[in-house]
């Protein structure tokens, strides 16, 4: 896993109670996640959120597989 990806994951208590933001932007890993789920391309969320970069998904990929990996705590645990 990369930890680089995942320093890209962030969590603010006042944004979505905490939940795993990435960058610091009122944009959840969960609903990239989600988006990606139901077969959303990931150029048309890039299109949909100009803000976002490629690493940014792969951090939520990244997060998710340090998340289902029982990956070490400080793995996942965002600031």
């Amino acid at each position: 896993m990369n930890k680089e990806f995942l320093k890209r994951i962030t969590a603010r208590p006042e944004i979505f109670n905490g939940k795993p933001i990435i960058r610091n932007m009122r944009i959840s890993v969960e609903l990239i996640l989600s988006l990606l789920a139901q077969g959303e391309p990931v150029e048309a969320i890039l299109e949909d959120y100009p803000d976002l970069e490629y690493e940014d998904i792969y951090a939520c990929f990244a997060y998710a597989h340090a998340v289902i990996a029982y990956d070490s705590l400080d793995a996942v645990q965002v600031k």
